[in-house]
């Protein structure tokens, strides 16, 4: 296989850097969204089950609610698994791959919904929550991560979304199952949604059989050959394609690039580049880490998962005529048909306004709800303006923040890191995940609908987090991605625009110059060398 500089011209249009987007491109990226059901439908299914009568006395011990401590603890547990399976799978996802890596994510979540189903009292279901969790970390790692490596640039942005459409649907269909066997009078009203979880650990483990591995896996082992086979699977296109050549070389000359400036190391060091550099330089590792870091973790300080995870409890305390699951149904319903609005709007508008504008939807209608909750929050006409609110907020998440943070930390990673990049981004999700889980309980028995001053107060932080700090991504490949955070600020990326040249030109007219004055400092130091010795 010819190195990157054999295979490209030096300049050609940007524009055609990739083929044409095909049908079967978006059925394989749109499958790898599936990985998303896992994670939503665990928050569904717990947040279901803690309010069912059979189950409260199964795991009570027998009084007639379980404790806020017991509730948070199985709640929160499966986040603690997730954070570690998400550090564990950067590793893997660059030794063995990233399609193996989720496979292998599927086998250990199976593993961890049996012991939940066998589960008579809270300390195997609590264990089994945790072993399931290091297979959800497995998946919700490596799957953004590989489904941005293979998606087609001008739709990435709604491919990516589509995980966080697929959690959405995860949360509904885990809604209808426990809205459905709720009255059940034995263990079956818990176990058959907790069994539901092996039909999509079946779906995507098997399915993933047959995608291929990311092309850009194949470059980082330096097996150029199978990248091209894959690369041309993937867009549709013969191996001799001038898409598929082009394409090929820029993704090789820019790992060749940034090899050259980070180095390839051993396992602590190579998890030392991603801290290394400036904070204050754009494009450095360390930079990037923060940003996915603190991206995921504003993701979770939205309060979304406190709806998500114990709206059928928080329901049941406002003494409403209408049925609490009934009411947690209707807030997933409104979760997924607010989420595939951002598939367009991500790629008309770009990842920063939707955040933007996102936050401050959500500070408002929270805003809303909790001063109306403290104000009258006994009267029920008051209170059903507080659950409309809800869902107003749940829109502005759903088509905004939820996908949009997925999409940005798939995308401002460099090749040499952006598997444990996009790992530790994906941890600090859990992370903040765990820890909101674990302190909702307390804070909504002290603060009731006054909760969503908290709420509504980060959302505001998010706001100015978004506008100081994310880079507009739209439209560009990862490699131009990369050079776009080496030349603008996140202020004003939405104008910066990709070189004539190709990124290998970039690159290999920078190495020129170098190498030119590398020469000419050579040549004047001989000359003056050979001055001094006419002199003596």
């Amino acid at each position: 296989m010819p190195g990157a500089g054999a295979i490209l011209a030096e300049n050609h249009n940007v524009d055609r850097i990739e083929a044409p987007v095909t049908f079967k491109a978006y059925l394989m990226c749109a499958f790898a969204a599936f990985g998303g059901i896992f994670f939503g439908y665990d928050i569904g299914y717990i947040n279901g089950i803690m309010g069912m009568r059979y189950f409260i006395q199964e795991f009570g011990n027998g009084s007639a609610m379980i404790s806020a401590s017991t509730k948070s603890l199985i709640v929160s547990i499966l986040s603690v698994g997730t954070f570690l399976g998400a550090l564990i799978a950067g590793d893997l996802a660059d030794s063995f791959g990233r399609r193996t890596t989720i496979i292998l994510g599927c086998v250990i979540f199976s593993a961890g919904a049996a012991l939940q189903c066998a589960s008579t009292a809270s300390g195997m279901l609590i264990g089994g929550r945790f072993v399931a969790g290091l297979g959800v970390g497995f998946v919700s790692a490596i799957i953004i991560l590989y489904m941005s490596e293979v998606a087609p640039r001008k739709v990435r942005g709604a491919i990516v979304s589509a995980y966080q459409f697929c959690i959405t649907i995860g949360i509904m269909l885990a809604s209808l199952v426990t809205y459905g066997t709720q009255n059940f009078t034995n263990s079956g009203s818990y176990r058959i949604p907790i069994g539901i979880q092996f039909v999509w650990a079946l779906i995507l483990g098997i399915g993933l059989f047959l995608l291929p591995e990311s092309p850009r896996y194949y470059v980082r082992h330096g097996e150029l050959d199978k990248a091209t086979q894959v690369l041309a699977r993937l867009r549709g296109q013969p191996e001799t394609s001038g898409y598929v050549t082009e394409e090929l070389a820029e993704i090789v000359a820019n790992h060749e690039y940034e090899m050259q400036a980070v180095p390839r190391a051993g396992h602590f060091s190579s998890w030392a580049n991603c801290f290394r550099g400036s904070i204050g330089k754009p494009n450095s590792n360390l930079r990037r880490t923060i940003l996915g870091t603190s991206l995921q973790m504003m993701q979770q300080c939205t309060g979304v998962n406190f709806i998500f995870y114990y709206s059928t409890s928080f329901f049941q305390t406002l003494n409403l005529e209408v049925d609490p699951f009934l009411l947690s149904l209707i807030t997933t319903i409104v979760n997924v048909v607010s989420t595939p609005i951002s598939f367009w709007t991500i790629e008309r508008f770009g990842r920063r306004p939707l955040l933007i504008w996102g936050a401050l939807g959500m500070v408002i209608c929270q805003y809303i709800v909790a001063i109306a909750g403290t104000v009258a929050g006994n009267d029920k006409t008051v209170v059903k303006v507080e659950i409309a609110f809800v869902c107003i907020y749940i829109f502005f998440f759903a088509s905004t923040w939820g996908p949009g943070a997925w999409v940005v930390i798939g995308e401002i990673f460099n090749l040499p890191i952006r598997s444990r990049g996009v790992a530790l981004s994906t941890s600090s999700n859990w992370l903040w995940n765990c820890i909101i889980a674990v302190i909702t309980p307390y804070m909504v028995v002290g603060l009731r609908e006054r909760v969503f001053f908290v709420w509504g107060t980060l959302c505001a932080i998010a706001g100015v987090y978004a506008y100081m700090l994310i880079p507009e991504t739209k439209g560009l490949t990862l490699e131009q991605v990369d050079r776009m955070l080496e030349e603008s600020t996140p202020r004003n990326s939405s104008k910066w625009t990709p070189n004539t040249g190709s990124m290998y030109s970039v690159r290999k007219n920078r190495a020129s110059v170098a190498e030119t004055a590398n020469h000419e400092e050579d040549h004047e130091e001989k000359e003056m060398a050979g001055k001094k010795a006419s002199s003596s």
